[in-house]
């Protein structure tokens, strides 16, 4: 077995998505299964990039002659608003998207999109391990087809705009790009702003074009992607989590054969707990960077974020019926 994450890596960022497919095939071992780990993140460091690498290289080596995972990066396979209906037509099977996703199949996802229910990112993991997190992995299984593998922590966002904001008045009549989350779009409009969803692919434009006024993100997300060019300063809010569930597809759990499934996801879960506990240094290493990059951050005074969690609790309220109040609770006192 060739070691193919980097390599394939390479290949998907400098081909298009139809001549790396074509590529990343004969890459593979003669009778191996390929199995196409599609994402819609760039760069080498950031921790889905890191994790999805990781995974791949794992399978590619402890289950050589079985499975070949290529990985495609920064959606040159398949982008945000393709990716979920590639993974059940079989086109795909490993995704990795961001939780606010999910509502639409499952409003329980909510949880995470919620203001200030985690404090940081362990209180976040801690949820992950209790019951009603585990149960949320298979919460669109009936309905969708799909299964999580684990819960993949990338950081907590921070608010970014053309103007600095200090409270959450400063954002009133701005546009604030979110993801297709009910939740998000409601703490975006508790703030007075209004929010624009958009595929993250389109947001460095839209900000640089003013099609949007400002976005939320995590500090590798920022880096990485630049945001930091095209805004006047970045807030460090802390007020949500940003986390992808690394996701397949039942049908393709169920065409592998119990020793394979078993192995494949134990790889799964150690790879999700390695990647957790790595990415709060890689968040402070991309802060750094930022601010060496010429990056504004912003401070809070512990009054002003008090009046931001103020804010945003109403939102809590908004959504307590839809995702229920079991798993709100769990959430918030994991």
């Amino acid at each position: 077995m060739k070691k193919l994450s980097l390599a394939l890596t390479t290949l998907a960022l400098t081909f298009s998505a139809g001549s790396a497919f074509a590529d990343s095939s004969s890459a593979c071992d003669a009778g191996e299964r390929i199995v196409k780990f599609s994402h819609v993140t760039g760069g080498t460091t950031h921790p889905k990039v890191v994790a999805a690498n990781n995974f791949a290289d794992r399978v590619n080596k402890e289950m050589n002659g079985k499975l070949c995972v290529v990985v495609y990066p920064n959606s040159t396979l398949f982008g945000d608003s393709k990716e979920l209906e590639a993974l059940l037509l079989g086109d795909v099977q490993l995704l990795a998207p961001s939780l606010s996703k999910f509502g639409s199949y499952s409003p329980k996802y909510g949880v995470f999109d919620l203001p200030f229910i985690f404090k940081d990112m362990d209180h976040a993991i801690r949820f992950t391990k209790t019951p009603e997190g585990k149960k949320l992995l298979k919460a669109m299984e009936d309905n969708a087809g799909f299964v999580g593998l684990g819960y993949w922590m990338s950081g907590m966002k921070y608010f970014s705009a053309n103007k600095k904001l200090t409270l959450p008045s400063d954002a009133e009549g701005l546009k604030f790009r979110v993801q297709t989350s009910d939740v998000a779009k409601s703490m975006i409009s508790a703030m007075g702003a209004s929010p624009q969803a958009m595929a993250f692919s389109e947001v460095y434009g839209a900000l640089q074009t003013g099609v949007v006024d400002g976005q939320e993100n995590t500090w590798s997300n920022i880096y990485t992607k630049k945001f930091y060019e095209v805004q006047d300063s970045i807030t460090e809010t802390n007020h949500q989590l940003l986390a992808y569930l690394f996701m397949t597809s039942k049908d393709f759990l169920d065409s592998l054969s119990p020793a394979d499934h078993d192995q494949f996801m134990a790889i799964a879960d150690q790879v999700t707990q390695e990647a957790n506990e790595s990415v709060k240094a890689k968040e402070a290493a991309n802060r750094a960077n930022i601010l060496k990059a010429g990056g504004k951050i912003n401070t809070l005074t512990e009054e002003q974020r008090q009046t931001w969690v103020d804010t945003m609790k109403p939102v809590w309220k908004k959504f307590d019926g839809d995702i229920g109040t079991d798993v709100v609770n769990a959430a918030a006192g994991a």
